[in-house]
């Protein structure tokens, strides 16, 4: 996947990278000439009082320069275009990626994972691939270049390239294969502090309640502790890494006046080629120099690359049909026959043996214990989930078979967390259906039951909606999430326990409203309150994953223990209020 997404980046930015190849190419050869000229100079200019010969070849420096600073330039704004592009591409492919996902594999990886790998992983690689556009192509030929033209003015010192380069190299080499395994553990850990300032953020309410801010804050600081511990041992190990190049290029610099004082002093060379060799020993260890740079980008953008490849190389359990239904001639009808759910590696199934059918005009209800499998039930329909075995029937074609864009337009889910997007009242509404008029938006919030807190806002349908509806309370919360799924009028409508936080009378007249404008649907409704689905057409009965009973709410409490039990223990708790 990330091997496409790179040849989609090489078709789209070619012009780019082939400008920088260029203009690297010609900085490179200038920054070449200029000792040759400078020696040339100093040989033939200033030794014999010639200054016309000064001036010219002055002049052709300052035209190198200028030549030169305007293909850095250039170098660097293409290399720039091109490797923000490259993130931005990847980004785009791995957010385009991860929402195929189905919520096995979000869990798998885990949301604060996700965020980073979308994030700090790809600004890694995105910053390699700057310095790879603006120096891969400048070093090597600095440093190959440098060599010929240092050999050219003088070889009586090239031994001092065959040491200072290749101990360069060693030394960089020893200290870029130590900091692999650091980055490794640094971007772990990196996912780790975001994990745990998500969590403190989102629960920060209930870190409130229970006076946990000061363990938390301990919290924070160990895994912040471990983080830091990390990049200060990559940070040595970077510090190490210049001072020792530093010290090689420094040490040639004098081993080559000290050795080249004599040569000179016997005359087999001249001052302007000692200057003009002096000169290119120090752009051969700067072309080293800059490839360190490189060599410390390449441990950490290597690890990011492997955490990007894993989340792309990582297919979605729910997959597309490769020859989808994209048309329905049935209406409103759901059916499950001997659905089964089983997490991978789990001991025993979430789900077995479950079958029921459901058409327009019918509510079906699911009741059990808390984790017997409603909500990962409820899930198989929108394919959240795909059943691993049995089959889910929607409109007489199964969902696997579907085009998936065709079954979620049929179906309104209301999940058992609702979230609201940041916003306003209306966007969320919205996102059910952008053409809603606000009459519709209106004609929902009427059957929710949340006309007087909406109306009661500042801005009414404008009013502000923070992310995850976090400035309103859990019960207008959960009945904007019901009207936005009504703003759809989809066939069939999933509510996963929708009304738990919702009073008893207001639940009353929600389902009393509801009833009218779901007549020609199919409903589905995961609850634990007995109140709520007393009046439903069937209600499924689930115990440890395994239905254990099926029928109206008279026919169970005759016929199912389990739900007389249910129904017995609400019962009495509303007697005893």
């Amino acid at each position: 996947m990330l091997a496409r997404l790179l040849r989609s980046y090489l078709g789209r930015y070619r012009g780019a990278l082939i400008a920088v190849v260029v203009m690297q190419m010609i900085q490179s050869l200038a920054a070449l000439y200029l000792p040759s000229l400078n020696a040339s100079i100093i040989d033939k200019g200033v030794a014999t009082g010639d200054t016309g010969y000064i001036w010219k070849t002055g002049a052709l420096m300052i035209a190198v320069t200028v030549v030169q600073v305007a293909t850095a330039c250039a170098a660097v704004y293409y290399g720039s275009r091109a490797s923000m592009g490259f993130g931005r591409d990847v980004r785009r492919g791995i957010f385009n990626h991860v929402s195929e996902f189905s919520a096995r594999e979000v869990g798998q990886f885990g949301a604060p994972s996700l965020i980073t790998r979308i994030t700090n992983d790809v600004q890694q690689v995105q910053m390699f691939m700057m310095m790879t556009c603006t120096m891969l192509v400048a070093a090597p030929i600095t440093a190959v270049g440098g060599i010929i033209m240092a050999l050219r003015e003088d070889r009586g010192l090239s031994w001092i390239l065959a040491v200072g380069v290749p101990l360069l190299l060693l030394c960089v080499g020893i200290v870029v294969s130590k900091m692999v395994p650091q980055f490794q553990v640094m971007q772990t850990r990196i996912d780790t502090v975001n994990r745990v300032l998500r969590e403190q953020i989102t629960g920060i309410r209930v870190v409130r309640a229970f006076v946990r801010e000061p363990v938390e804050v301990d919290r924070f600081a160990e895994v912040n502790t471990e983080v830091t511990g990390a990049a200060l041992r990559a940070g040595r190990l970077q510090a190490v890494m210049f001072p020792s190049v530093m010290f090689i290029l420094n040490a040639s610099s004098v081993a080559v006046l000290w050795f080249g004082a004599g040569r000179i002093d016997r005359g087999e060379m001249k001052i302007g080629a000692l200057i003009a060799f002096l000169s290119y020993l120090a752009q051969i260890l700067m072309s080293v120099m800059m490839a360190t740079f490189m060599a410390v980008l390449i441990p950490r953008a290597a690890v990011c690359a492997e955490r990007i490849n894993e989340v792309l190389d990582t297919e979605s359990s729910v997959v597309r049909s490769a020859h989808p239904t994209t048309d329905l001639t049935s209406h409103s009808t759901l059916e499950l026959r001997d659905v089964g759910f089983h997490y991978p590696g789990a001991v025993a199934p979430v789900l077995g043996g479950i079958s029921l059918r459901a058409t327009a005009g019918q509510t079906t209800a699911i009741i059990g214990s808390t984790g017997s499998g409603k909500t990962t039930l409820l899930s198989l329909i929108p394919r959240l989930f795909d059943a691993t075995s049995g089959s889910v029937i929607v409109n007489g074609v199964n969902v696997r078979d579907l085009d998936p864009d065709l079954l979620w337009g049929r179906i309104g889910l209301v999940p058992q967390k609702p979230y609201l997007f940041s916003g306003t009242v209306a966007s969320n509404l919205r996102f059910a259906d952008p053409n809603a008029t606000d009459e519709d938006l209106w004609a929902a919030l009427a059957i929710a039951q949340a006309t007087d807190f909406v109306s009661a806002m500042p801005g009414q349908l404008d009013a502000p909606i923070a992310q995850g509806g976090s400035n309103v309370s859990g019960g207008q919360r959960q009945r904007l999430a019901i009207a936005r799924a009504l703003v759809r009028r989809p066939e069939i409508y999933l509510f996963d326990d929708s009304f738990s936080a919702l009073d008893l009378a207001t639940d009353a007249r929600l389902r009393a409203a509801l009833a009218p404008h779901t007549a020609n649907a199919t409903v589905v409704i995961v609850a634990q309150r007995v109140s709520t689905i007393i009046n439903a057409n069937q209600i499924l009965v689930i115990e440890d994953g395994a239905p254990v009973g099926l029928g109206t709410h008279t026919e169970l409490l005759a016929t199912c223990p389990t739900y007389a039990e249910i129904v017995a223990s609400q019962m009495s708790a509303e007697d005893a209020a």
